[in-house]
């Protein structure tokens, strides 16, 4: 694609850009603090976070400040400031059973081995404006803090809960896991790093779901519920809680098993039950499992990330069992990027096109003009032959 410059364009841009920066702040007594963007949207920040492909949630509010809360914006920043960061380690397995549980349902078992744990969620609350809000202030938000974490009960014992997959294939009703040695050792799959082909592994799959944008994964995994697909499933267990993580200690010895903790980061983790087949080896009918997973409290995400990767697993026609369209069409710095860039000066393209329709009218007005004289010479002769065979009448 070819672009022309554009005399003066630099200072046009930087004038752009100071209007942006007054857009931003224009009627503003004070500026916004970081600190409660990042608590008080911690929604907001989860989404661009998992975008991003990047935990931090402090980076990602100042993504969100500086591109006016715009999530696409603040993700494409995110994405292109993780992409200038070395990678020092590499983490160890995080396993989401071990999850510090906050929240935790399942919408297949009514009573599950540690119940049902509805923690912070809209779900069942009005969807009403709450007008409040408007006149809120920090003491009553420090009183409200202060009263709620007094009157809490605080009971003993484990924040780790087995999970509702787990206890179906111990009853053989969902096919166990088995990964062969060789597999244990091979090297992930890194999406950030080598070029993804289609058809891809499970592990791509995943990870471009995991940093897939939550509308466009929504839409697609609705889809499929409504008809264009095969997958309406029951969500197992949805769980959202804090997962350790560790990473090999630098100065450990071969064999050694001696990981050190580095923090923990909050996620969510979805497994749908999907309908059921036959075991080819053992027989046995098992049902099919859904997963999901992404950074922060995402849960229409994680949903439609478990849909979607069923659907990619089963073999048909529908849009959400495309892989190449499912995979090429979720990403959200791809498509908003491709989308923007028709802003970008497209003059010498238009100019091809303009062109082309010219030289149409141009021809079009040549034939025009040649059937009309076509058409005055024909005229022509047809009264002419008229005049010959009047004066012929009137000689007889």
């Amino acid at each position: 694609m070819a672009y022309v410059a554009v005399t003066g364009g630099q200072e046009a841009i930087a004038e752009a850009n100071s209007l942006v920066q007054y857009y931003r702040v224009k009627g503003s007594p004070r500026s916004m603090d970081i600190e409660l963007m990042e608590k008080q949207l911690r929604l907001l920040v989860d989404r661009v976070m998992g975008e991003g492909g990047i935990y931090a949630p402090e980076y990602a509010a100042i993504a969100l400040k500086q591109a006016e809360g715009d999530p696409a914006e603040a993700a494409f920043l995110l994405r292109a400031y993780r992409s200038t960061l070395p990678r020092n380690h590499y983490s160890l397995t995080v396993e989401p059973a071990d999850m510090r549980v906050i929240r935790r349902i399942s919408s297949s078992f009514r009573d599950v081995p540690g119940g049902q744990i509805l923690g912070p969620t809209y779900d069942y609350t009005h969807r009403m404006l709450n007008f409040s809000l408007r006149h809120e202030g920090d003491e009553e938000i420090t009183a409200f803090v202060s009263q709620f974490a007094g009157d809490g009960v605080h009971q003993e014992g484990s924040l780790t809960l087995k999970k509702v997959a787990d206890l179906l294939r111990e009853q053989g009703l969902m096919a166990k896991v088995v990964r062969s040695p060789a597999a244990e050792q091979e090297e992930p799959f890194d999406i950030t790093r080598q070029k993804m082909t289609i058809p891809s592994t499970r592990a791509a799959r995943l990870q471009t779901l995991a940093r897939g944008e939550t509308g466009a994964m929504t839409a697609l995994a609705y889809s499929s519920m409504r008809g264009y697909g095969v997958v309406h499933p029951t969500v197992g267990e949805l769980r959202v809680g804090y997962s350790a993580v560790h990473i090999p200690h630098p100065y450990s010895q071969d064999g050694e098993d001696d990981p050190v903790y580095i923090g923990e980061m909050m996620l969510t983790e979805v497994e749908t039950i999907n309908s059921f087949k036959q075991d080819a080896q053992s027989g046995d009918v098992q049902f099919l499992l859904g997963y999901g997973l992404c950074f922060g409290q995402n849960e229409v995400k994680g949903i439609s990330m478990a849909i979607l990767e069923r659907s990619l697993e089963t073999a048909g026609t529908a849009p959400a069992q495309d892989e190449e369209f499912v995979l090429t069409h979720i990403d959200s710095v791809e498509s908003n990027g491709f989308v923007s860039h028709l802003k970008l000066p497209h003059y010498i393209t238009f100019q091809s096109s303009l062109d082309q329709i010219r030289k149409v009218q141009v021809n079009q007005q040549e034939k025009a003009k040649k059937k009309e004289e076509e058409q005055h010479a024909a005229d022509a002769t047809n009264r002419e032959a008229a005049q010959s065979k009047d004066l012929q009448h009137s000689s007889v």
